[in-house]
């Protein structure tokens, strides 16, 4: 009544301000969730490459460990713990690839604005990379337990 009809203020709130944020957080959150899935997933298709093609170069060795009484499940272990290795070294190298691009950051960026990561953040992207590299090497394993000792012996 006291200003005559003309709207010559205004009320403002962050509420805009907060949805917005929210919602970039969010895009973020779904962004870096499909790089680590795509990364994962390489690194899987990574591993069990290497192991499919160490089996290939190790028929003959098989075939004899078989001919000499080794069982299915002792050459799915040895090659499982093949993938276990590889997964814990590239999972150890990612973390300490990560751990010096925080650094170099820290180093470069203005004080109080460098990155800090959780150590569980850590210790989940680890234990991820292992379980890929797990079960990309299961795969191989099988098909090199499942190797029959003639033909593995025959293989050149």
């Amino acid at each position: 009544q006291q200003h005559r009809g003309i709207i010559d203020f205004a009320v403002e709130t962050n509420e805009s301000q907060l949805a917005s944020y929210a919602s970039t957080k969010a895009s973020f959150v779904v962004g870096g969730s499909a790089i680590a899935g795509v990364s994962l997933l390489v690194s899987g298709i990574g591993i069990m490459n290497i192991m499919l093609a160490s089996i290939n170069e190790r028929v003959r060795e098989i075939g004899i460990r078989k001919a000499l009484g080794a069982t299915p499940f002792n050459i799915f272990s040895q090659f499982v713990a093949e993938a276990v290795t590889l997964s814990l070294l590239g999972g150890m190298a990612g973390v300490a690839v990560a751990v010096a691009m925080i650094a170099g950051l820290g180093m470069v960026l203005p004080p109080g604005s460098a990155p800090l990561l959780a150590p569980s953040a850590f210790i989940v992207g680890f234990a991820f990379s292992v379980t890929a590299g797990v079960l990309a090497g299961i795969y191989p394993a099988v098909q090199a337990a499942k190797l029959d000792p003639i033909e593995a012996l025959r293989f050149e």
